[in-house]
């Protein structure tokens, strides 16, 4: 079973506007994948589909085994507790401290206390920020944030990790170590889908690259770059 299985996938918000059109897309267990291209490109529309937040779905939808388009709602939290995502905005409780915000994601699914002790530690130090799980968020840098909001998307181990420009506002060198901590995360087995602008980590860490615009894929490179001659997708 592939992890993700996208078929003719179209999202129209109205006849003049179409914010994915006949997308084809097949990402298999453990991959790594960029989602590169122009703002509006369709980039977070693509990755709103996969997490169900983006209902109004044409053709074949299939994550982890779900089949979005016709999922009641009902069944989209047992979807997401298989995921992790991070969103542009991090999210943070601002009243709650590192630890707290990061034990949260699991408080929310019924996990124990004695799970919570467990597991929040070891995400809090996968992502380097176990010395400052007593902070509250707005005593954290923009990178310091970023990395709790991972933690928290990490912390249930979920098979597929989702990130929406994860470095959009940090400098290149933290964006860098944002970088290698979504590496490591892939290199357990995660299935990761990295939604960015950032030219130097797509170049850096040469993973597959999908390039989007006007709702269309023009690029799809297993070993890619950010910036090449995009050639529209063949079906």
């Amino acid at each position: 079973m592939r992890m993700i299985d996208l078929k003719d996938l179209s999202v129209v918000y109205s006849e003049n506007r179409s914010a994915l059109s006949h997308v084809t897309l097949h990402v298999e267990k453990g991959e790594f994948v960029f989602l590169v291209g122009p703002t509006g490109a369709g980039k977070s529309t693509m990755l709103k589909v996969l997490y169900r937040e983006e209902c109004d779905i044409q053709g074949m939808v299939k994550v982890m085994g779900f089949d979005i388009p016709s999922m009641h709602p009902r069944d989209v939290p047992k979807l997401r507790r298989s995921m992790g995502v991070v969103f542009q905005d991090f999210g943070l409780l601002p009243n709650k401290t590192v630890f707290e915000n990061v034990a949260f994601a699991l408080r929310v699914i019924g996990a124990g206390r004695r799970e919570i002790r467990s597991k929040t530690p070891e995400a809090l130090d996968m992502v380097g920020m176990t010395h400052r799980c007593d902070a509250f968020p707005n005593q954290l840098s923009w990178g310091e944030q970023q990395r709790v909001a991972i933690a928290r998307a990490l912390v249930n181990r979920p098979s597929l990790f989702i990130a929406d420009e994860p470095t959009g506002n940090l400098d290149p060198d933290t964006s860098m170590g944002i970088a290698s901590i979504l590496e490591d995360i892939n290199s357990t087995g995660t299935t990761v889908i990295v939604a960015t602008h950032d030219k130097h980590i797509v170049d850096a860490l040469c993973k597959r690259v999908v390039a989007f615009n006007h709702g269309c894929i023009v690029r799809d490179d297993p070993n890619g770059r950010y910036d090449i001659e995009e050639k529209p997708q063949v079906s």
